[in-house]
């Protein structure tokens, strides 16, 4: 699910803030760009994250709005980075053909030229930082929840329209042996051209051919599986995988009914069945 939460505060004497944007996947994925003062925290903000989000990409960005008065006067020159960055630019200065120095100032506005040396990354920096992460993951989580009650809504949907399509078929199922009964008995009297039919046989075939065709037992799982989807989408906490291993399961039955539905109104319910869950696991992958 996308959502977006940021959030600021005090850290080390300077001010600090935090932003959190999530879009969907199916695994937990962090992109997390900080500060090079901040890298060794990576980590713990992995972890702290893990605790709030089950699934998607999650791009978190830190950046400092006012300095910290730790950082003062521990910024060091990267003499190696700075040998490169000014390699490279008179590199293009003789692709583009131009001439005379290249300036320092351009040189030094080059990344990674300055770094920070000797920066504090103790575990009390982190504790003042943590507060700020999770105050941000949280406003983003809201908006997640947001998203996903409409999300919810729209499962609940496709849902009813599959339960529906199933009583249908539930409904239909005992009519369909009837006219199983008297098409054998048909064709029978037609094989046999006028021999007296024996009942007896017919109704023992009626019988093993109603056992072939029985599909009870599927809509019986069927239902099942609907119950327990329904009852995760009122749960609190991640249902996606969850609700992906039902939609599998639901996928089995009605391919299953479908098999044995050998009745016109019968297959399109079930064709309308598969629309359904075709849709439902679409917008599963929006869902964490």
């Amino acid at each position: 699910m996308t959502g977006f939460g940021e959030a600021d505060g005090e850290v080390a004497g300077g001010r600090i803030r935090v932003e959190i944007r999530t879009v969907n996947h199916r695994f937990f994925n962090l992109a997390a760009k900080l500060p090079a003062d901040l890298m060794a925290f990576e980590v713990d903000l992995r972890e702290r994250l893990r605790r709030d989000f089950d699934r998607g990409h999650l791009a978190v960005g830190i950046r400092w709005t006012t300095a910290p008065t730790s950082a003062v006067g521990v910024l060091a020159v990267n003499a190696a980075r700075a040998r490169e960055a000014a390699d490279r630019l008179r590199a293009l200065q003789l692709a583009a053909g131009l001439s005379g120095e290249i300036p320092l100032d351009l040189v030094a506005r080059q990344p990674d030229v300055f770094v920070a040396s000797d920066a504090e990354t103790s575990a009390a920096q982190w504790a003042e930082l943590e507060p700020i992460v999770a105050a941000a993951a949280r406003l983003c989580r809201e908006a997640r929840q947001k998203e996903g009650s409409v999300l919810a809504d729209e499962l609940r949907a496709r849902l009813a329209v599959i339960t529906t399509e199933g009583e249908r078929i539930a409904v239909q199922a005992p009519a369909r042996l009837l006219k199983e009964r008297d098409r054998v008995r048909k064709v029978v009297a037609e094989l046999l051209e006028g021999v007296a039919v024996d009942e007896q046989r017919v109704a023992q075939e009626v019988a093993f051919l109603a056992e072939r065709l029985d599909i009870t037992e599927e809509l019986v799982r069927l239902r099942a599986h609907l119950d327990a989807s329904e009852a995760a989408l009122r749960g609190d906490g991640p249902i996606g995988k969850q609700l992906g291993f039902l939609a599998q399961e639901i996928g089995r039955e009605i391919n299953t009914i479908g098999s044995k539905a050998n009745d016109a109104a019968m297959q399109h319910a079930v064709v309308a069945m598969k629309g359904e869950l075709e849709r439902f696991r679409e917008q599963l992958e929006n869902l964490e």
